[in-house]
């Protein structure tokens, strides 16, 4: 089998060696005077490998400069930078790359890994007397991961174990349990019922109840009124003052005509009263004594909770796609945020976006919705579909799509796929400057529109596994992933 690591070195590049006086971080809100890189088809995130081969004569003055000056040593700026029809357009919010290593070639060219940092705007930019641009930067604050507050909510205490604390009128429903250990018996919904009085359990379970049939009754159903209901012997509690009929589990030998007043109960309502008696039984009442203390109820807070998006992310994430682990990353769900949006297999507009979105949560949530809906890959040009979510393969360690850079210095996004659908090869296998050792690539194309896609690998050695898998460039897939 392929070893995915070899892929994620960048062996290509030959030998480099590390650099020193890194700066790794500077703090939010800084202003740096940096040289720019301008990429095409290429969304730098935090964290994520980014190789470059350095060619033009500017490039390498930009390298130099990096490299030597004090202000932000070995740190460059890479924005992305794409077609409008004839027109270039340029990203206004980047990321700064550090150098982390190189190699100066015989003929002057360079070879650099460098890696993501931090997100920043562009505010001014100009080039050099060099030749190659430079950016004025400010570095973007991230915010802090939100947490939903431990004490905007607690549970409903029994009005019973009130009685001997508070005087009569200054209690209420809305008293929170103080003492929140689980182990503790008043956390226990049995000891909870045990603790009320006949009335008390009257209007528990008839508040239960009214969230049950209000999300299983039809619009057309009556209200009952209370004094038209006559309540088993069997159950006191079993037909409710709002209108709700539920059975005891005890009366199933009851008339299925049971009166109310003289109305025969519809078959809808004998089938309610059973959905009823079943969710009863099944449901763990306790969720319904939580209360909130805050303005805002429970789910609203849990819309924002990044460390419980970061559960859901990373649940997808394995269900989906699978390696790289992302479980190390739940307790810190901005880097996550960041892994997921630099390994996602998505066009480029839109881990653009995602590059763009300020806040953890807001990030998250986007990523959970493409994850949910990211099915089938499309020729950004005619709309075929090339790949599905099925096929999708990992042939490096940093995810199912990375970054490689070609002999000619263009960076190119791929992702990688077991099989490929209406894709035309040209040309030959070639060994020599494969991004994947052991594997000969070959062009392909579109059958549809004879755009290039990207490349065609296949095992130089039979006994390698895979034998052959397809990498289709991020710049030629359509947004629409359904």
């Amino acid at each position: 089998m392929f070893n995915p690591a070899l892929a994620s070195l960048h062996m290509y590049l030959g030998e480099v060696e590390d650099t020193q006086n890194r700066v790794s971080f500077v703090d939010g809100g800084t202003v740096l005077k940096i040289p720019l890189f301008y990429l095409e088809g290429v969304v730098l995130f935090p964290e994520a490998t980014l190789p470059l081969r350095i060619i033009q004569p500017s490039f390498l003055a930009a390298v130099e400069r990096a490299l030597n000056q004090a202000n932000a040593p070995s740190t460059i700026g890479v924005i992305r930078v794409y077609r409008e029809g004839a027109q270039f357009k340029y990203a206004s919010v980047g990321t700064t790359a550090e150098i982390r290593q190189y190699r100066r070639l015989g003929d002057g060219s360079f070879n650099v890994i460098t890696r993501g940092q931090q997100r920043f705007r562009l505010k001014h930019r100009w080039t050099d007397v060099e030749g190659f641009t430079c950016g004025e930067v400010q570095i973007v604050d991230e915010d802090v991961p939100l947490r939903t507050p431990r004490d905007a909510f607690g549970k409903l205490v029994p009005l019973s174990k009130l009685r001997g604390r508070y005087p009569l009128g200054t209690a209420s429903l809305s008293t929170p349990l103080r003492d929140m250990d689980a182990q503790s018996e008043a956390n226990s919904e049995e000891s909870f019922e045990s603790a009320l009085s006949p009335s008390e359990k009257r209007l528990h379970y008839s508040v239960v109840d009214s969230i049950f049939c209000n999300s299983t009754s039809s619009d057309d159903d009556q209200v009952v009124s209370t004094s038209t209901v006559q309540s088993s012997g069997s159950n006191p509690y079993s037909l409710r003052s709002i209108g709700c009929l539920a059975s005891s589990h005890n009366n199933e030998n009851e008339d299925e005509q049971s009166a109310i007043g003289k109305t025969p109960v519809s078959q809808e309502k004998y089938q309610k009263q059973n959905r009823l008696a079943s969710f009863r039984q099944n449901t763990d009442l306790s969720r319904f004594r939580m209360t909130p203390r805050a303005f805002w109820p429970f789910w609203a807070y849990r819309m924002f909770d990044s460390y419980y998006l970061a559960q859901r992310a990373v649940d997808l994430w394995k269900q989906i796609v699978g390696v790289p682990n992302m479980e190390a990353f739940v307790n810190k769900p901005d880097i996550l945020s960041f892994s997921i949006a630099s390994k996602i297999p998505v066009s480029e507009s839109i881990r653009q976006e995602l590059l763009e979105l300020d806040g953890v949560s807001y990030r998250l949530q986007r990523e959970i919705e493409l994850l949910e809906s990211f099915d089938r890959v499309r020729c950004i040009h005619c709309q075929t579909v090339i790949a599905r979510r099925k096929d999708m393969l990992v042939m490096s360690n940093e995810g199912p799509l990375g970054a490689y850079v070609n002999p000619h210095g263009y960076v190119h996004e791929i992702m990688t796929f077991y099989k490929a659908n209406d894709i035309a090869l040209r040309g030959r296998p070639v060994k020599k400057d494969s991004w994947f050792p052991g594997y000969a690539w070959t062009i392909a194309n579109c059958a549809t529109c004879e755009t290039q896609l990207g490349w065609h690998f296949t095992a130089t050695n039979k006994k390698l596994k895979p034998s052959s898998f397809w990498a289709v460039r991020g710049s030629q897939v359509a947004d629409d992933m359904r």
